[in-house]
C-alpha cells in the first residue's frame, strides 16, 4: 500500500501567504494542486470519521459490491478540498467558518484516481459587518470526469 501523503497540522502556519480580502477576485481560479488518491489516505479518512463500509475498506467485499472494487467515501471531498489547495489559498485562513454548502456527487473517487479541483470565489460581500465569500468547487478524475462539484458560502476572518 502506498504511503499517503502528510498534512499540515498547524493551520496557522503560512498564514501569512494566504490571500487577504481585498485579493480575493470573484470569477479568478484559485490556484490547485492534483491529488493522488491512496487506499491509504481513504482508510486514515474512513478512520477519523468513524465510516466503517466495507465498499471503502475491504477489498474483497467492494469486489462483490455495486461498484466492482472500491471506491471513496462521498464525503471524501473535504479531504480533497486541502490535499488540492497550496498552503497559501484562502480558503485555509484559520478562523473560517462555514455558512453553508450543497454537493451533488457523481461518480466515486477510486484509490489510484488523479484528483484535480477547479474552484473560484463567485462573490464577495458584507453583512452584518462579516465578510462572506460564495465558492464553487468542482473536482475531477485524471478521465476528465467529474467526480462532485458544489457550492458553498463561508465568513472569512476579520
Amino acid at each position: 500500500m502506498a504511503q499517503a501523503q502528510s498534512f499540515e497540522t498547524d493551520f496557522w502556519k503560512d498564514a501569512n501567504l494566504r490571500k487577504s480580502w481585498d485579493e480575493i477576485v470573484p470569477g479568478e481560479p484559485r490556484k490547485t494542486l492534483p491529488y493522488l488518491l491512496t487506499q491509504e489516505a481513504i482508510a486514515l479518512y474512513c478512520k477519523a470519521v468513524g465510516e466503517t463500509n466495507p465498499l471503502y475498506l475491504d477489498e474483497k467485499a467492494a469486489k462483490a459490491g455495486p461498484h466492482g472494487g472500491l471506491v471513496a467515501p462521498p464525503s471524501i471531498h473535504i479531504l480533497l478540498m486541502f490535499s488540492c489547495t497550496p498552503a497559501d489559498d484562502w480558503m485555509r485562513s484559520p478562523g473560517t467558518i462555514n455558512a453553508g454548502q450543497s454537493w451533488s456527487y457523481n461518480i466515486h473517487a477510486r484509490p489510484g484516481d488523479t484528483i484535480r479541483l477547479e474552484a473560484r470565489a463567485l462573490d464577495k460581500f458584507i453583512k452584518r459587518q462579516r465578510l462572506f465569500v460564495v465558492h464553487d468547487n468542482v473536482f475531477f478524475n485524471q478521465h476528465g470526469q467529474v467526480i462532485c462539484s458544489g457550492r458553498g458560502q463561508t465568513i472569512r476572518p476579520l
